[in-house]
């Protein structure tokens, strides 16, 4: 917190883009892998085997996508949020507005939501604290470094907590395979964890039995309950969406110090998710086997006696695991590790959503805000957010069922695929625009003589605030009859290395109040209140007194090529290629090995 840049955009939002490889890659680890993946992937584990292991090693494949195609496009695009890119990238603020909404909306619903829920229930099975209390003091501490350190701090307590979870999870499996018997006993031992079912009670077997194929990640695509085309095509548009079009993993990679350092930073990811296969999926499923009754149970009295709630208890798969296999001291180390998942994953979305509402929603509701006044919305957007997070309390108290994953799952997979079509066609098809006028025009009009409305793009923005909640983003484009790109996207990334800055983005960087802010105080105002003031500022990140020096533009324009810069040296970038094959290499055997 005190050597961090946190008082202005570049630093709060972005670190300063001065961030090495290895909290890169610590940090997209454990802001994807929350507290809902410990429950989440070990309860489906437990119930149905290790097929859900594959939503963890797809994304293997894609983050060499995101670190070797998609940065460098929003590196050289010059922005900060993903929303910002799609403006440039089709020249109108209706998808920037739409997009930043519905982001923040999915934060709310999937993801603050789903680790409250995983907190919620370690919290209770574990500690037996209050459970308001206990939320509240974790969202206090977590939101106090949020709020005052940015995206550094974010990052360096996600690496130490990264380090945590590793250590707490490994030990925790080497118990778990002991007891079992290694993978051998895991294989034999699972398909007969079948749960006692009362004489008088009547279910299909197939409720409480293991499945035969509990062992493969393919399986059959019509009697699958994960299908393998789902599985590997349908999840591979849903991972292009979370890795590389969500804000919270991409304003990691845009910290970098370097392309380098980002593809580093993505290969370290990948090589971790290799990881919560053997680290949540296999451990919930040992957990289904020492306590089959208790885990697997089908019948509604028996689950809300185990777990309180009628409709399974696979969700505590992992807390009893640790509850019971664990001795005391290693308890409170797992204890610890839960604790820093659920804290890592809200920390990256506090920091992330902040970003969104203050670049892309709040600036438009005051252009003219000053860097002082952004960094203060930013903060308070913070605190709104922890106070949804624990009005969610209740909720997902009262909403506890089955399968967390699942939850998660269902309410991207209508969301994520019409955002990940979008940001593929900017990308891969330079003529596509945005149209939803001209579609619905055309629809509604198809036999009458056709106006070309995207000649009236150029008429300013406040004329066109009604056409902000138009439909569905994926039906927002058209391709255009001439081949020609409209005007003000001549030069945004269609993957090309040559692009410039044309509007207010990751330039804010190179002029972030240069002036600074001058701070004045009345004759009659006391040295003690003085000094409170300014350590209070100091201790948010709003202490900007110190006047920077006024740049020339040949100065703006020699930082902002450094900022958009994509090159690197040639050793590093041989480096960061042979380690991408190496990683794809490792993720194809892995599949092959438990298809």
């Amino acid at each position: 917190m005190y050597r961090s840049n946190r008082s202005t955009v570049g630093g709060f939002f972005l670190a300063g883009r001065t961030m090495v490889w290895w909290p890169i890659g610590a940090s997209l680890f454990a802001s994807n892998i929350g507290s809902g993946h410990f429950v989440g992937l070990a309860g489906t584990g437990a119930a149905s085997g290790i097929a859900i292991g594959g939503f963890e090693w797809n994304a293997l494949f894609i983050v060499v996508f995101l670190g070797w195609i998609f940065v460098p496009i929003y590196i050289t695009a010059g922005v900060i949020t993903m929303p910002e890119y799609l403006k440039k990238r089709f020249g109108g603020l209706r998808i920037r507005i739409y997009l930043s909404v519905l982001s923040l909306l999915l934060y709310i619903f999937t993801k603050i939501s789903a680790d409250m829920f995983a907190g919620a229930i370690f919290i209770q099975q574990a500690m037996g604290l209050n459970l308001y209390l206990a939320v509240v003091c974790l969202l206090i501490i977590t939101g106090l470094y949020t709020i005052t350190g940015g995206l550094t701090a974010v990052i360096y307590t996600d690496t130490l907590q990264t380090i945590i979870m590793l250590i707490g999870s490994f030990i925790l499996t080497g118990y778990a395979f002991n007891n079992v018997g290694g993978y051998e006993g895991l294989h034999k031992k699972y398909m007969n964890a079948i749960p006692e079912v009362s004489p008088n009670f009547t279910i299909n077997q197939e409720c409480y039995m293991p499945r035969n194929d509990s062992f493969n990640l393919l399986r059959d695509p019509i009697t699958g309950d994960l299908p393998w085309p789902g599985l590997v095509f349908g999840l591979t548009i849903l991972a292009i969406w979370y890795w590389c079009t969500d804000q919270v993993i991409v304003q990691r990679c845009l910290a970098a110090k370097n392309m380098s350092h980002v593809k580093a930073g993505c290969i370290l990811c990948g090589y971790l998710k290799l990881l919560p296969m053997f680290l949540m999926v296999m451990p919930g499923m040992i957990s289904r086997i020492l306590y089959t009754d208790k885990i697997a149970c089908v019948e509604p009295e028996k689950c809300q006696e185990y777990c309180g709630t009628s409709v399974g208890c696979s969700n505590i798969a992992y807390p009893t695991l640790v509850l019971n296999l664990l001795p005391n001291g290693l308890r409170g180390l797992m204890m610890a590790v839960m604790l820093s998942s659920l804290m890592s994953s809200l920390t990256s979305i506090f920091n992330s959503a902040s970003t969104l509402f203050t670049m892309d929603i709040y600036t438009r509701i005051r252009p003219k805000a000053s860097e002082r006044e952004q960094m203060i919305v930013g903060r308070v957007f913070i605190l709104v957010l922890i106070g949804i997070s624990i009005a969610w309390i209740p909720i997902v108290q009262e909403a506890q069922s089955g399968q967390l994953f699942d939850y998660i799952q269902s309410i991207t997979s209508y969301l994520g695929p019409p955002i990940a079509a979008v940001f593929l066609l900017a990308i891969f098809v330079k003529r596509v625009n945005e149209a939803l006028h001209r579609l619905c025009w055309t629809m509604r009009h198809s036999k009458e003589p056709r106006v070309d409305l995207d000649a009236q793009e150029d008429i300013p923005c406040q004329q066109h605030e009604d056409t902000m909640n138009s439909g569905c983003e994926d039906k927002s484009h058209g391709i255009e009859e001439h081949g020609k790109a409209k005007k003000g996207e001549e030069n945004i990334a269609y993957i090309s290395d040559n692009d410039t800055i044309k509007d207010r983005g990751m330039s804010a960087l190179s002029e972030e109040n240069q002036h600074g802010d001058k701070e004045s105080h009345g004759p009659g105002q006391s040295c003690c209140l003085k000094y409170l003031i300014q350590a209070a500022k100091w201790f948010c990140g709003l202490d900007s007194n110190a006047e920077r020096p006024m740049m020339s533009r040949e100065e703006q324009k020699k930082q902002e090529q450094v900022i958009t810069s994509i090159e690197e040296v040639t050793f590093w970038k041989n480096v960061c290629n042979v380690n991408a094959l190496l990683l794809l290499t490792v993720a194809v055997f892995c599949w092959a090995y438990f298809a």
